[in-house]
């Protein structure tokens, strides 16, 4: 279809200006703005234009909070509560914008980016999680081993299996009793306020100190004919015997939408599989959550070492930690906290910043003096202790510490309450800081990584956002820096809770929001 793209400007100026005319007003800077928009409808419609063309118009600083009014007054968020701040990165810059700003609302994953800077401040980058094998007697023949978990969320069967080969080469053929020490974060390793339907996910796994392969059980579901269950293959197949499944799935028609729901029992390893797939479509990669954390280290490594030629006489879990007799025979090493910290923001990955913060809390019920008197309560659990590290470490750079609450370091609880200027305070202190490069590298790059992989494709803010998602039931967010085309660099955050539409239409508001952004403009 041709179009005179010169008559319909001139079709939209002269509308314009009989609006303006009717009120007996020259023409004002909102009919200015829907002349702008007109013209952007039209070329989208009938030129083949994407968003990045409506978002190319310059936007004033004084224009910003009418323009981010509009968005979350739209009926559909008639219910829904935004909290948004927004930031120049320059030294004591009042806020550009705000809307609730100093009010608690959920913030989901936006926890990980006060848990990673906390870390960070806290700990060196190129800090390493140790996790070693002791040999506690001299008989290579019935050798009495330890090994000694630190936490590490990155341990892999490989890593196991390298342990094994060290031990092989240190000459041990045979272990007569093989200790599993689990104790060096020492609580609970299910979350005591997640909810039941993200214990039991892949997604919700449990956190202790021997962590393997990221403590989640996956398997895949493949279509087959219609009308047939999906094809259950685990990647593990010695799961296949361990499990009971309660298999209610279906292959459906080719037309049919693809959806699949797992869970497990909490007490016995019974998985619950519901949904579809298309026959002929795409399979689906599924996990549910280890039921028993320990246990699952203790058989796999056992396994491992029997695969290894090191058979293993007896295993058990030890009751206490210990500091360990005789030599360290063995040992693997996590990546570097920077590497840790940039899967927990870049991939969100809940059971990484889980891990981070109870390292900060065993390091700080280990290390006396490490924080003030009253910011610790005797015998305080690692969780708490890392939550009390958590703070004080922010507060060390300028976060204060009244304007957030949290329960947890990953955002997977109900009960964090954060504030926007909450997090704008942590992004802007970590801009500052040291280590701030290695903290801003962490985050999803729009267009570009991560979580933020798929967002903003071919518009101004491809490449130029670097920040954090967020997402529950109801609640979406957005935080992080951005570098507008032609404005100062810029910190914001923007949550949204109470919503009742889906995720997709929340972040579709918040990108909205982020592309107004983009617009700003100096000197005007």
């Amino acid at each position: 279809m041709s179009v005179n793209f010169a008559a319909l400007w001139i079709c939209a100026w002269v509308m314009v200006n009989r609006l303006g005319d009717r009120s007996h007003r020259p023409l004002q800077r909102s009919q200015g703005r829907l002349l702008f928009l007109l013209m952007a409808t039209l070329s989208l419609g009938w030129g083949g234009g994407s968003p990045a063309t409506a978002a190319a118009a310059g936007l004033c600083p004084a224009q910003l909070g009418e323009e981010i009014e509009a968005i979350v007054s739209r009926p559909e968020f008639l219910r829904a509560r935004w909290g948004i701040a927004v930031q120049s990165l320059a030294a004591d810059a009042p806020l550009l914008y705000g809307r609730e700003a100093e009010q608690y609302f959920i913030p989901a994953s936006n926890v990980k980016l006060m848990t990673t800077a906390a870390a960070l401040v806290m700990l060196p980058p190129d800090e390493q999680i140790r996790t070693a094998v002791y040999w506690e007697n001299d008989d290579a023949d019935a050798a009495v081993v330890r090994i000694v978990g630190r936490g590490d969320p990155s341990l892999t069967r490989e890593d196991l299996a390298d342990l094994a080969g060290q031990l092989r080469d240190r000459g041990i053929r045979q272990i007569a009793r093989l200790i599993v020490e689990d104790q060096y974060f020492g609580d609970d390793p299910v979350h005591p306020n997640w909810e039941w339907e993200d214990v039991q996910a892949g997604y919700g796994a449990p956190v202790n100190s021997l962590i393997l392969d990221l403590n989640e059980i996956p398997f895949w579901l493949y279509p087959q004919a219609v009308g047939q269950p999906l094809r259950l293959v685990w990647e593990d197949a010695t799961q296949a015997g361990r499990w009971q499944v309660d298999d209610q799935t279906v292959t459906a028609t080719a037309e049919s939408p693809a959806f699949v729901a797992v869970g497990r029992d909490l007490s016995r390893p019974i998985l619950h599989i519901r949904g579809q797939l298309p026959v002929g479509g795409q399979p689906d990669r599924s996990a549910v959550s280890v039921p028993d954390p320990s246990d699952h280290f203790r058989r796999a490594f056992v396994q491992i070492l029997t695969a290894a030629a090191i058979p293993v006489g007896e295993s058990h879990l030890a009751i206490a930690p210990t500091t360990p007799a005789g030599e360290a025979v063995a040992a693997v090493l996590s990546p570097p906290l920077a590497e840790l910290v940039r899967i927990a923001n870049q991939d969100s990955d809940n059971l990484h910043a889980e891990a981070l913060l109870r390292q900060m809390g065993a390091i700080a019920t280990a290390t006396p003096n490490l924080l003030p008197p009253d910011a610790l309560r005797p015998n305080a659990a690692t969780l708490e202790a890392g939550l009390a590290a958590l703070q004080f470490s922010l507060s060390e750079i300028g976060v204060n510490a009244d304007t957030y609450r949290l329960a947890d370091g990953s955002g997977l609880s109900r009960h964090n309450l954060v504030s926007p200027i909450a997090l704008v305070q942590t992004l802007a202190a970590m801009a500052r800081h040291p280590q701030g490069s290695v903290y801003r590298e962490s985050l999803a790059i729009a267009g570009q990584t991560g979580t933020l992989r798929s967002r903003f494709r071919n518009t101004p803010v491809e490449g130029r956002l670097a920040g954090k998602t967020g997402g529950l039931s109801g609640i979406s967010a957005l935080s992080g820096y951005l570098d507008p085309p032609n404005y100062e660099p810029l910190v914001f955050s923007i949550m949204v809770n109470h919503a009742s539409h889906p995720g997709s239409r929340l972040r579709a508001a918040i990108d909205d929001m982020v592309l107004r952004l983009a617009q700003l403009q100096d000197g005007c």
